[in-house]
């Protein structure tokens, strides 16, 4: 049974195409602020494959939801948006609101949650999250700017700086602007996950695009890298919703 599974952020749509949990196809592409659209260039590749089920986490607003709701009825099979919960499956919200947490943090903290362990759930994404939770307690977390929102925010607000777009790899002190600035942007949140995890002992869990870049400044933790951490969190809530 073929299944689509769509991860729609801020500025990317990412979609799985499963059948019986093996990802049979994947891809990511930038939607430039109209989900919707994109989806609509994809819906004839999705008729083809025979699709039995879509699951959805989106982070869009109402109007962008429905019009992607009404694009996915061209599929005629069923469609379920993944939502936050104050409780669900055994695991419980950490927010005072929990409309406020986001359906792709919510999701891969439920995808690793368990009684067993501590966890510090961080994804590497156009943000940099943060989430922390003592055994099925979701305790909340942090938000920052990530690698690259940083150094264009730099660049923007800097005159005479000029700054090229090259790799995130050192921590060591920059010996010309360019590095300064890396170097510095780098070190600034590898030091917060690092003052994170000295609160208290955890198990640290990094998922998204530059998590085998933390992984690498962060041994002292045996970091363990959880690729499609989101894809896992929304087949676990769809399998939940049907028991």
């Amino acid at each position: 049974m073929k299944e689509l599974w769509l991860d729609i952020g801020n500025t990317r749509l990412k979609y799985w195409i499963t059948e019986n949990g093996r990802v049979l196809e994947h891809a990511a592409e930038m939607h430039l602020q109209s989900p919707a659209d994109l989806l609509l260039g994809l819906i004839q590749h999705f008729k083809s494959l025979n699709l039995h089920r879509v699951g959805i986490s989106s982070v869009q607003d109402q109007k962008n939801n429905d019009r992607i709701v009404q694009i996915l009825c061209l599929l005629a099979i069923p469609v379920t948006f993944a939502k936050v919960h104050a409780e669900y499956s055994g695991l419980i919200c950490g927010y005072d609101h929990v409309e406020q947490l986001g359906i792709d943090r919510w999701l891969q903290v439920l995808a690793v949650a368990n009684t067993e362990q501590n966890l510090c759930i961080i994804s590497c994404g156009t943000a940099l999250t943060i989430d922390l939770t003592a055994g099925l307690q979701h305790l909340g977390g942090y938000i920052l700017p990530n690698l690259y929102l940083q150094r264009d925010s730099l660049i923007q607000n800097t005159k005479g700086i000029k700054i090229p777009d090259v790799a995130f790899s050192e921590l060591n002190p920059g010996r010309n602007t360019i590095d300064a600035v890396h170097h510095g942007i780098f070190l600034g949140l590898v030091s917060t996950i690092r003052q994170v995890m000295q609160q208290s002992p955890r198990q640290l869990i990094l998922t998204g695009g530059d998590a085998p870049l933390f992984a690498k400044f962060l041994p002292e933790f045996s970091p363990n890298i959880e690729p499609d951490l989101l894809l896992k969190g929304l087949q676990l809530y769809i399998k939940n919703q049907n028991i």
